[in-house]
């Protein structure tokens, strides 16, 4: 009994408490999501994307927000999910993103957004491992919540330093 706690124990100073706080989570293809609400600058409804050439198929283009021009990311198709047409509840969650220079506006693209939840670190555990050919570094951890599982993205990470040139 004393080495299952201990284990435990271990387990549990094991994870980082710096992921513990307050998440936005959101839906995409039914699953939960979440991102600290620290990088969440606003929510908005869904606006007209002005496309733009030569870019990947999840740039959906280019949104002009109060004046400032922001490039807007689908989610479904970053992470290769069936492309939906968006509803009334398809939302645009503008994150800050790290540059190389300075945080970078970004629109992403969710189904809905859910709400916003406290998650303490012994609510997160580590991204499970699927091997060395899938790159999991965008996943903070998973936090077991009342209604299943969400999985926590770091979105400093979503995007690569390449393609974020790109924008």
């Amino acid at each position: 009994m004393a080495e299952a706690t201990q284990l435990k124990q271990e387990h549990v100073s094991s994870i980082p408490t710096e992921n513990d706080g307050k998440y936005l989570t959101f839906q995409l293809a039914g699953e939960g999501f979440g991102i600290g609400i620290l990088k969440v600058r606003e929510i908005i409804g869904m606006l007209p994307v002005t496309p733009v050439p030569q870019t990947p198929p999840f740039l959906k283009g280019v949104i002009n927000l109060r004046g400032q021009v922001i490039p807007v990311v689908d989610l479904r198709l970053k992470f290769g999910l069936p492309e939906e047409e968006y509803t009334e509840r398809t939302s645009i969650i503008v994150v800050e993103v790290k540059g190389l220079s300075n945080n970078i506006p970004i629109g992403i693209v969710v189904d809905t957004v859910s709400e916003v939840i406290n998650i303490q670190a012994h609510e997160i555990e580590p991204p499970p491992a699927f091997g060395s050919t899938i790159d999991m570094n965008f996943i903070l951890g998973m936090a077991k919540t009342g209604d299943g599982v969400k999985i926590l993205l770091n979105i400093d990470l979503v995007l690569s330093a390449e393609e974020l040139g790109a924008m």
